[in-house]
């Protein structure tokens, strides 16, 4: 069961039950698994594995634990699947749950408290949804600049606070609604919007220097 997350289907990528799968939404997808269909379990991980792993390591910075709470998500979506909701989106279920080990691992640390500011190195994936502002001198085939700006912003973000890089990287990076991320973070709507204006705030105080 531990590996079940990172394996790939016996099945050959364009049979026609994967290609079918492909073409389900996240809730058709969870029905079929539930049905029997255990080849959807696998829809899923493909779906939604890079961008958990994204969403957790810039909120505790480190990759390699970031790829064990992934498999963990996984294991307990595997687990737990029978219990979900299917009135509600699949979607915001399973960012809950990595956002609740994500809090933990950030809970149980016992090492320096800037650990939880460190910056983050890599670049963002190119299918991540980009923050809404650009060079406007930019030319599109200029990557040095582009990756230099990611760079910027991902070492911007690793400096807020976490509750506040938290809901940033929610709304900013993975694009959620206020009302998804509330849920996923188990806090009030007030409370989110209140967060992340102090986040904006603060992540533009950071990079503001850097983009002079």
């Amino acid at each position: 069961m531990a590996d079940i997350a990172l394996k790939k289907s016996a099945n050959p990528a364009g049979s026609p039950v994967r290609e079918q799968l492909r073409a389900l939404d996240d809730a058709a997808v969870v029905t079929a698994f539930l049905e029997g269909e255990e080849r959807a379990f696998q829809e899923l991980v493909d779906r939604y594995q890079t961008r958990l792993l994204n969403f957790i390591y810039r909120t505790i910075g480190d990759r390699e634990k970031g790829e064990d709470l992934v498999q963990e998500v996984f294991i307990r979506v595997y687990r737990h699947l029978h219990r979900f909701d299917r009135s509600k989106k699949f979607s915001t279920w399973i960012y809950t749950i990595a956002s609740n080990l994500a809090k933990n691992e950030l809970r149980n640390r016992s090492r320096n408290p800037l650990v939880l500011f460190q910056t983050i190195r890599k670049n963002w994936a190119d299918d991540d949804r980009p923050l809404q502002f650009e060079d406007s001198s930019m030319r599109p085939d200029d990557l040095f600049r582009k990756r230099h700006l990611r760079e910027l912003v991902e070492s911007s973000v690793a400096q807020l606070p976490e509750h506040h890089r938290e809901v940033f990287v929610l709304r900013e990076i993975e694009g959620k609604s206020y009302e998804e991320i509330a849920e996923i973070t188990d806090t009030n709507l007030g409370t989110v919007k209140s967060r992340l204006n102090r986040a904006r705030s603060s992540f533009a105080e950071i990079i503001a220097p850097a983009l002079d």
